[in-house]
């Protein structure tokens, strides 16, 4: 009879009369129906734009060539399922200006849940004279257990068209056109999405689909890196010389760790050293000067897309004119009259600003514990081995100690981030409600950065210390430095033999792919096995006899916090792919093939499994945007950094310009190997099995160094080629960083951040619409003066006659 805008649901178990209102005798339902005068007030209120004329602004030529894309779009009506229309904001005085046909169907659904929630988060529940403000908003009465859930209706099954001919059925175009995985090629129906479920929702979308788009570029070129490093796999001199019986077979190193550890020949480290050279090779530099670049066409081209939606979905003017409207609830009730008190307030921002720094600093004691951990550990994988000079520190087959801890220690830091993940979620959200911010906006925001922040330090520390600590505090036989000093006997890592490079590389797969896997899992596998059985029940049971709402409400809700979650797992991800890419070029193919499975299982999830959003708007992607913006620029700094201390890119560079013989890499393995004698190594740092290690003529053993050898004036201090190198990776940082920078504030300032076209539609609507409110204005006096013209007597005929002219002068 009347369409259904909201449904709020409670339990009642009380004995007596049960109303055949749900399947199970207790739940019970409360529909909710905004009639007219209610939508029109509160959409004058909220100045929601509501259409008053077709527009008759062409959107430009046709694309050449553009039926090859046709495969790739979904049909015309799902793509565009209204006509454009020129806006204003709604006038309750004014209804005859706008193109009223029908006063049911006038404001869309997600206007009219949006405007029914507004009304629901502010309805106050307390008995006249009380004065207990705090109980106002269905957000409380859900909190406290009176409702059970509030939601605003699906239009339809997800699987099959509604039986009501006069219903669009959006919610099963969506899922065919759009949340099935088959249809990964073609394009979101984004103005369909945003018609659906609300322009904050629809913007995030775009977002994911634009970001997929452009990480296609950045896997293509990844892909062409690595492929690189396959193809000149038989031509890395420096990997045969360490394989080589002849050259590494009989280099003897010195002991990794104290005790545990013993002699090693330099060949046991072959297999590690052809895995470097996959992603350490001359194509690495390029691929990180490339993403510095890409990162940033992708920031100004989202920006453009961006403005082109904030036209094209009527939210040019959206932040100014309604930011006041969003306030939330919460604030409007306990910050009412309220005078701020400093010195209450000083104690409230030390407490909060203690919580965060507790908790960052909590995550830092974790991360020590594994760098100890790995410290530890790798004497033990090293103790293992019975064979030390036939089967040279190998586990297994194929495993060394050093990728033995490093995986097992990269699998524990994941377990600590997601443990503190769960714990720090709660903190970070109570201390913003705490904080009681102004408005959504400004809620989100306050969010968004402490979760970042803490994100940040979480996922990014393994990797900050295997790219830029570790095997840079060594020491060298006879003084090796410690983590706590001597007595720990924790003595700091040294890089896997093949090079730090694998390392990172190592740290970098397994937490990225691991949070994606852990992601996907929760996002897809758990909700479907949740609600296998609610699926099957509402297939099972025809409409009539298992209602919209009753399927609705088994279905899961979709919090306030559900889209930031979302953007904070792309966000971490796009960290990954941009801070540390030179040392997995593949990172951006991996990230590609997720978010292409990312987009639709999301679409899934919100067209099958959860209720229906309440509509809401946004602009823009809000503080993330400039969270990308920094992350963007740190990664320049760490991918120049990665490559001149952590790559062995700059030392093999130096001496093929300037120490080799024949202008060829040959030698350059004893070239980067100093010597020491064994016997000055003191006696907490010897080999506890010293039997049959090395024979009788072997007096010294090498290490990763540049330092004079013994007997030497200077020995063991650093040799010039050290400070030829050092020299060269700071000339190589400053260079690339600023070759990459001065590219991108170019590119940032070449490409504007609307494009031009866009610029002379909105000034050419905002012209149009004047005229045409200015027309109706006018119309509208005329027949003002007209009716009181009639109605006038004969003796006011004058007077009359004077408006007229004033009129007339006025036109």
């Amino acid at each position: 009879v009347r369409r259904i805008d909201f449904v709020l649901s409670y339990v009642d178990d009380k004995v007596g009369e049960k109303k055949q209102d749900s399947k199970d005798q207790k739940t019970y339902f409360l529909k909710i129906h905004a009639p007219w005068d209610v939508l029109a007030t509160y959409a004058d209120v909220l100045k929601i734009k509501v259409p008053f004329k077709t527009s008759d602004i062409p959107h430009g030529q046709d694309i050449p060539l553009g039926w090859l894309s046709r495969p790739f779009r979904p049909p015309e009506h799902i793509m565009h399922p209204q006509p454009d229309y020129f806006t204003y904001p709604f006038d309750k005085s004014k209804t005859d200006f706008f193109l009223i046909s029908d006063k049911d169907t006038f404001f869309p659904p997600s206007t009219r849940n949006r405007i029914v929630f507004y009304i629901l988060a502010r309805c106050p529940y307390y008995k006249e004279g009380r004065k207990d403000k705090e109980k106002t908003g269905i957000k409380r009465l859900l909190s406290n257990g009176t409702y059970t859930a509030a939601f605003p209706l699906h239009d339809c099954r997800y699987w099959k068209r509604a039986r009501n001919a006069e219903c669009e059925s959006e919610r099963y175009n969506l899922y065919k056109h759009w949340a099935r995985f088959l249809s990964f090629y073609k394009d979101q129906p984004l103005n369909l999405i945003r018609k659906y479920y609300g322009e904050k929702i629809g913007i995030y979308f775009a977002w994911l689909g634009f970001y997929t788009e452009m990480l296609f570029f950045a896997a293509v070129m990844g892909f062409i890196c690595f492929t690189y490093g396959l193809l000149s796999y038989d031509d890395n001199i420096s990997s045969k010389e360490i394989c080589d019986a002849n050259i590494g077979g009989r280099i003897v190193m010195c002991p990794l760790c104290d005790k545990k550890c013993t002699f090693w020949k330099l060949n046991s480290t072959c297999l590690s050293s052809w895995q470097s050279h996959l992603f350490d090779n001359e194509g690495t530099v390029f691929f990180a000067i490339f993403m510095g670049i890409w990162v940033t066409l992708f920031l100004e081209f989202w920006k453009r897309r961006q403005a082109r939606l904030e036209y094209e979905w009527d939210l040019v003017d959206f932040e100014e004119e309604q930011q006041q409207l969003q306030i939330r609830p919460e604030f409007e009730i306990r910050c009412n009259k309220r005078r701020l008190n400093k010195i209450t307030q000083v104690s409230f921002k030390t407490i909060i600003y203690s919580t965060v720094a507790f908790w960052i600093s909590l995550i830092v004691a974790c991360i020590i514990g594994v760098i100890a951990y790995r410290l530890a550990v790798y004497a033990a994988f090293a103790s293992i081995i019975e064979h030390p000079v036939r089967n040279i520190h190998l586990v297994g087959r194929f495993i060394t100690p050093q990728l033995a801890t490093s995986v097992t220690a990269s699998c524990i830091n994941f377990v600590i981030i997601m443990i503190l993940n769960f714990f720090y979620e709660r903190v970070a959200i109570w201390i913003t409600d705490m904080e009681i911010p102004k408005t959504h906006l400004e809620y989100e925001n306050r969010l968004t950065l402490k979760m970042f922040m803490f994100q940040f330090v979480n996922y990014y520390s393994s990797c900050f210390y295997v790219a830029f600590f570790k095997g840079k505090f060594v020491g060298y036989p006879g003084d090796y430095s410690y983590m706590f000093g001597k007595w720990s006997n924790l003595r700091n890592e040294e890089c896997d033999p093949g090079g730090c490079l694998i390392e990172l590389t190592t740290q970098l797969v397994i937490v990225m792919s691991g949070k994606q896997l852990w992601g996907n899992i929760q996002e897809a596998l758990l909700p479907l096995l949740r609600n296998l059985w609610s699926s099957r029940k509402g297939r099972q049971h025809p409409e009539n006899q298992y209602s919209r709402w009753e399927q609705d409400h088994v279905l899961q809700n979709f919090s306030q916090l559900g889209l930031f979650y979302e953007y904070l797992e792309m966000v971490i991800q796009f960290g990954f792919i941009t801070l540390f890419v030179a040392s997995f070029p593949l990172a951006p193919l991996l990230a590609l093939f997720n978010n292409i499975l990312e987009i639709r299982v999301d679409a899934w999830k919100f067209t099958t499994q959860f209720r229906r959003p309440v509509a809401s708007k946004a602009r823009n992607i809000g503080a993330w945007q400039e969270i990308l913006n920094a992350v963007a620029i740190l990664s320049v700094v760490t991918n120049a950094f990665i490559m001149a201390f952590t790559s062995d890119m700059i030392p093999r560079m130096v001496y093929l310009y300037a120490y080799s013989q024949d202008a060829s890499m040959s030698g350059y393995i004893n070239n980067s190997l100093s010597v020491y004698n064994i016997s000055q190594i003191p006696d907490p740092n010897i080999p506890e099995k010293t039997e049959n290690w090395i024979d009788n003529s072997t007096t010294t053993c090498s290490y990763r160094d540049y330092r004079y050898p013994p007997g030497h004036l200077k020995e063991y201090t650093h040799t010039m080629q050290f400070w030829h190198i050092l020299a060269a990776k700071m000339a190589f940082i400053i260079i690339m960083e600023h070759v990459v920078f001065v590219v991108k504030f170019f590119v940032a300032w070449l490409i504007p951040d609307v494009p031009s076209d866009v610029k002379a539609r909105v000034k050419r609507e905002r012209y149009l619409i004047q005229e045409y409110l200015h027309n109706y204005e006018v119309e509208r006096l005329k027949l003002q003066l007209s009716a009181s013209f009639i109605t006038e007597p004969v003796s006011e005929m004058s007077s009359t006659t004077d408006k007229l002219e004033v009129l007339s002068e006025f036109l």
